[in-house]
C-alpha cells in the first residue's frame, strides 16, 4: 500500500526540511503533533506546555528553540514574548478535553475545576479553549488549529462549540470544523478528532466561496482516503503478557465480537465493568489508543501492546525518547503525527503557498 506518510519510521532517517513556515505549539504533550508539523515540512519553533514530565518529553525530542513550562493562562499574558511569535503561519494547540469526552462525565464536569494529571494543576478544562483563542488574538498567526475529542459535536456540547466560533470570529479570524479519522490517513488506529481550522479574516477573502445564502467560508477541502491498516500489519506481540488472576478469567471468557472487557463482565457478572480495556482483533483497525497501559490488549493472546506496537498505531517514531514515561500514555495523549502531517500539507496546498 501507498501512503503519504510511512505510520513506521525512525528520527535518525529522516530530513525535516523546514520551508514551508512557522509553527509554535501549545499544550504540546510530547509532540505528536509538533512530528506531524515537522513532517509535513514546517518550522516549530517552540512550544507551551503546563506538565514538567511531558516537556522534558518534548524538548529531549524536539529541542525547542522557544519552550515555556506554564499554564496558557499566565503565558498568553507575557509581555516578553520574542518577535518570532508574532510572525507565525500556524498555532496549533489540543486543549485538554476529557470534560467533554464521550467516556468522561461531560455535562457533570463542564465548569468545574479538576486538579488533572498534566502538572497536577488545578483548572476549568472547558474554559481553556477560550484561553487559547485569547493567545491567537495576540499573536495572530496566519492559521489556527486546535484538535479535539468528537464529543464536542455531540448533545449540548454544541453549545460549547458554537462559542468556539463566536470566539474566533471577535479574533478576527473565520473558522470551520472537520470530524476527520486518523485511519483514512495512513495511521493503523481507529481515532476521531474534530480539528477546528481558523483563518485570519485580512487573509482570507481570496480563498472564500458562498455556503448557501447567507454564508461564505474560505474553500479548503481535507478529504482523505488512505488504504486503512490492519491491526494484522503491526502486531508483533511484543507487550507484557496478562498475569493478573482476574483480567485473565476475563480474556479468557471473550466471546467473538466483543469489542471490550465490559461484554465479558456483562456475561460473567452481569455489570459493565472495564469497559475502557479493548480488544484488538488482527483483521481489524486498531482501536482508540488511549492513556492507559492496559487500555488495548490481543484478541488473539493475553497479552497488552508493547512500545513497539504503540509506536505503529499512533505513528510515533520507533526512535522516540519517551524520558522514562509509558508510551502508552504519551502516545495515547497525541495527536498521531502522520494525521497533523496530512491536515498540514493541505493547509499548505490549498492556502499557505498561495499568499
Amino acid at each position: 500500500m501507498i501512503h503519504r506518510f510511512p505510520y513506521e519510521w525512525r528520527l535518525e532517517d529522516t530530513y525535516f526540511s523546514k520551508n514551508r513556515g512557522k509553527v509554535f505549539s501549545c499544550f504540546a504533550c510530547g509532540g505528536g503533533s509538533t512530528m506531524g508539523y515537522k513532517l509535513a515540512g514546517f518550522d516549530v519553533i517552540g512550544c507551551n506546555e503546563i506538565d514538567p514530565r511531558m516537556m522534558e518529553v518534548y524538548r529531549r525530542n524536539h529541542n525547542p528553540k522557544y519552550s515555556y513550562l506554564e499554564p496558557i493562562q499566565t503565558f498568553k499574558l507575557r509581555d516578553d514574548l520574542p518577535d518570532e511569535l508574532y510572525d507565525l503561519d500556524i498555532l496549533d494547540g489540543s486543549p485538554p478535553c476529557s470534560s467533554f469526552s464521550i467516556s468522561g462525565d461531560r455535562e457533570k464536569a463542564w465548569g468545574k475545576q479538576k486538579k488533572f494529571r498534566e502538572g497536577q494543576a488545578t483548572q476549568i478544562l472547558d474554559t481553556l479553549f477560550f484561553d487559547f483563542i485569547d493567545l491567537a488574538a495576540k499573536l495572530r498567526p496566519k492559521v489556527v488549529i486546535a484538535e479535539n475529542v468528537k464529543g464536542l459535536l455531540m448533545g449540548e456540547a454544541m453549545n460549547y462549540t458554537r462559542r468556539i466560533y463566536d470566539a474566533f470570529n471577535q479574533a478576527g479570524y473565520t473558522c470551520q470544523y472537520w470530524l476527520l479519522n486518523a485511519a483514512d490517513m495512513g495511521v493503523p488506529q481507529r481515532r476521531m478528532r474534530v480539528f477546528f481550522i481558523a483563518f485570519r479574516k485580512d487573509l482570507a477573502s481570496p480563498f472564500m466561496e458562498r455556503v448557501n445564502l447567507f454564508e461564505e467560508r474560505p474553500r479548503l477541502i481535507l478529504d482523505f482516503n488512505e488504504p486503512h491498516i490492519l491491526f494484522e500489519d503491526v502486531a508483533d506481540y511484543s507487550g507484557r503478557e496478562v498475569v493478573s488472576p482476574e483480567m485473565r478469567k476475563r480474556w479468557e471468557h471473550r466471546q467473538e465480537g466483543d469489542t471490550n472487557f465490559s461484554n465479558v463482565t456483562q456475561r460473567l457478572y452481569g455489570k459493565n465493568l472495564t469497559f475502557n480495556t479493548k480488544f484488538a482483533y488482527k483483521y481489524r483497525i486498531c482501536p482508540t489508543l488511549v492513556g492507559c497501559e492496559e487500555c488495548l490488549i490481543h484478541f488473539d493472546r493475553p497479552q497488552y501492546l508493547g512500545k513497539s506496537e504503540v509506536c505503529k498505531i499512533s505513528s510515533f517514531p520507533m526512535d522516540f525518547d519517551f524520558a522514562n514515561q509509558i508510551p502508552h500514555y504519551v502516545c495515547g495523549m497525541a495527536v498521531p503525527p502522520i494525521m497533523t502531517a496530512n491536515i498540514a500539507t493541505e493547509i499548505y496546498n490549498q492556502w499557505l503557498s498561495r499568499l
